[in-house]
């Protein structure tokens, strides 16, 4: 597990590239709509109350006052962190500079905050959580519980994962210079604290929720090309859950569900980086589990932040069900394994959680966000406050709904993978391909594809083919109806040398199913198309 840094030039691992999320606009939908509404909060949002405690705990005056919930409590700092990210993602996704000013102003808060600890940490942790980490350095380490450290310190790592992956994130997507600046001298500080660790201890401190830490280092390493930081990375592989998902072994009931998801993510971009086919295998073996043992029809899983015994399915139809964090991560690791292996099955999960997750985790005319989204008959949903809930799911969420154009297209050398029917367009530069996307669906069962531009070459358009239709898609091109091989749980391929002008009628065959709880029968769920169908109660 201590592969060196991937060279250039060593054969890629993926097969299919997600487009950046500035070549991918998103035209009127309901997701255009949410991912305003989420632009609006964010600009809501005060930087200096966020910043409060990261100023407070350096010893200089806070500009604002401090927001409540969480940003009040142990986890303090881990919403700035995902604020970074959002913002970045706004900027990147939308051009809009009001983002990129508000990055570039917090950012260089930070870098004075930065100067002022004086040992290269950032953040806003509260004393006790802070004086635990730096304790690490001296070898000095204790749980309290199953989420804390000695004291009651809470996640700490966890919080730190969002500000240093809030940092990359604004020099990677934003070009912030100075983010790369304070993100480096963090993650030197990370590589400092833990060096006072036995292997042993390592694997105690592993215990305790760290969030992505292997992900946010490997993206360091690949970036800077810095070795280090994989190898740093390796010092937050947690064995006992790991090496049983390497040995395809199921562990998972009784675990915090969100607590693991991040630890395979990172695998699964060591994978990537460094080559290491155990990051692929332990990635595969975790989605098959998840998906096809955990996950409920609205694509979340977990009950009450937990995995839970499969066969009991049926008792945790309950209030807590699908954590959103959860569902979130799920779709960052997805990314991955489709671009390894760009199957339909990837994507069609992707779609499901998306559409009934995510998308319906926002409240549709402020918002906010869901913690949980129950899957108890009858239950209700239980909304976010705009300043003074900031729980994991409000910061995840706020990332959610920048990011709606990162899985709908992807490309190969000569192909792009159509894999979400939603209004946008792509614009593939190297090829100088352009291509628009008008939907109605998944109300509608018809999308149309219209060239803007296109090169002289061939090029393949595979549309998925969604697994639960029961019949092949239908095609036109330029109004005139073409043979295309079609198959539920595929790809339709149409190459051509593709001219601007050109228009591809694409229907969907969708019509109502139901679905059975894995392990009860006697559960199912109602679905149309991707949609899953609840009745309506009337108000709460």
């Amino acid at each position: 597990m201590s592969s060196p840094v991937r060279a250039a030039g060593d054969a890629p691992v993926s097969v299919a590239v997600a487009f950046n999320l500035a070549d991918v606009r998103l035209l009127a939908s309901p997701f255009k709509e949410a991912m305003d509404r989420n632009a609006d909060y964010l600009l809501r949002l005060d930087a200096d109350r966020l910043l409060h405690n990261t100023r407070k705990y350096a010893g200089l005056e806070p500009k604002g006052e401090l927001y409540g919930g969480w940003e009040a409590k142990g986890i303090a700092g881990h919403t700035l962190g995902h604020y970074l990210t959002a913002l970045a993602q706004q900027f990147a996704a939308t051009g809009d500079p009001r983002f990129n000013a508000r990055l570039d102003y917090i950012i260089g808060e930070m870098a004075v905050c930065q100067k002022a600890y004086g040992d290269g940490y950032v953040g806003a942790l509260p004393p006790l959580e802070l004086e635990t980490l730096r304790g690490f350095k001296d070898g000095k380490l204790q749980l309290q519980g199953r989420f804390n450290f000695k004291g009651g310190a809470w996640v700490p790592w966890y919080t730190q994962h969002k500000i240093l992956a809030g940092l990359i994130d604004a020099w990677t997507l934003a070009g912030n210079a100075q983010a790369k600046d304070v993100a480096l001298k963090l993650a030197d500080w990370v590589e400092t604290i833990t060096s006072g660790l036995t292997p042993e201890q390592q694997q105690t401190m592993l215990q305790v929720e760290h969030g992505g830490m292997i992900d946010a280092l490997v993206e360091l390493s690949t970036r800077t090309g810095d070795a280090r930081y994989l190898a740093l990375s390796r010092r937050f592989y947690h064995r006992a859950i790991l090496d049983p998902l390497l040995a395809g072994r199921d562990e998972l009931p009784g675990k915090h569900a969100n607590t693991q998801i991040p630890k395979v993510i990172g695998e699964a971009r060591t994978y990537e980086v460094a080559g290491d086919a155990d990051g692929r295998k332990i990635a595969e073996n975790f989605w098959n589990l998840v998906v096809h043992n955990y996950t409920f029809a609205n694509g979340g899983n977990s009950d009450n932040e937990h995995f839970f015994p499969a066969a009991k399915a049926a008792q945790h139809l309950a209030h807590a069900t699908a954590e959103t964090c959860n569902t979130y991560n799920m779709l960052k690791l997805t990314k991955h394994l489709f671009a390894w292996e760009p199957k339909a099955e990837y994507a069609d999960f992707y779609e499901r959680a998306l559409y009934n997750h995510i998308l319906a985790s926002q409240e549709p005319r402020h918002g906010m966000f869901t913690y949980f989204v129950s899957l108890k008959p009858g239950h209700f949903k239980t909304y976010s406050t705009p300043f003074d809930s900031f729980w994991c799911c409000v910061g995840s969420g706020i990332e959610n709904h920048t990011k709606y154009g990162e899985a709908i297209y992807f490309h190969g050398a000569d192909d792009l993978f159509v894999n979400l029917f939603i209004p946008s367009a792509v614009t593939w530069k190297e090829k100088g391909f352009t291509l628009e996307q008008h939907t109605d669906y998944p109300l509608g069962n018809v999308s149309v594809l219209t060239v803007k531009s296109a090169p002289s070459s061939t090029l393949t358009l595979r549309v998925r083919c969604p697994g639960w239709t029961t019949a092949p898609l239908s095609f036109e091109l330029n109004g005139q109806s073409v043979s295309v091989t079609s198959q539920p749980g595929g790809y339709a391929e149409i190459a051509r040398v593709w001219k601007p002008g050109d228009s591809l009628r694409i229907t969907l065959p969708m019509s109502v199913r139901t679905e059975a709880l894995h392990s009860a029968p006697d559960r199912v769920a109602f679905l149309y198309g991707p949609l899953l169908l609840a009745g309506d109660l009337g108000p709460v």
